[in-house]
C-alpha cells in the first residue's frame, strides 16, 4: 500500500530534503513506523508515546486525524498524509 507524506520544511533535514516520501502501513502509527525505518528520528518529532505531539498537525486527505482516531486512524491504499508544525503567535 503506498501513501504519499508530504514533510514540512522543519522535517526535512530526515528525508534528505525530500518534500514528500512514500510510505506503507495500515494505520498513521504503522505509517509513522515504517518512515522511522528509512528515516531515522522523524518519528520521535511527530510523536510521543502513543499520541501526536502537541504541536504537531497531521491531516489525512485534508482532515486532521485528531478527529479521526488519531494515530489510530486507517489508511487506504493512494491515500495522502500531510505532516504540519502547529503555527502559533498573534497580537498582544
Amino acid at each position: 500500500m503506498a501513501i504519499e507524506v508530504r514533510i514540512p520544511t522543519i522535517l526535512r533535514t530526515y528525508t534528505d530534503g525530500e518534500k514528500a516520501v512514500q510510505g506503507n502501513g495500515e494505520t498513521i502509527a504503522q505509517l509513522l513506523a515504517d518512515l522511522e525505518s528509512r528515516h531515522a528520528g522523524i518519528e520521535a518529532r511527530i510523536v510521543d508515546g502513543d499520541k501526536l505531539r502537541r504541536f504537531v498537525n497531521v491531516y489525512l486527505n485534508d482532515e486532521d486525524v485528531r478527529f479521526l482516531d488519531g494515530i489510530d486512524t486507517k489508511l487506504s491504499d493512494g491515500d495522502n498524509v500531510t505532516i504540519l508544525p502547529a503555527v502559533a503567535g498573534g497580537m498582544v
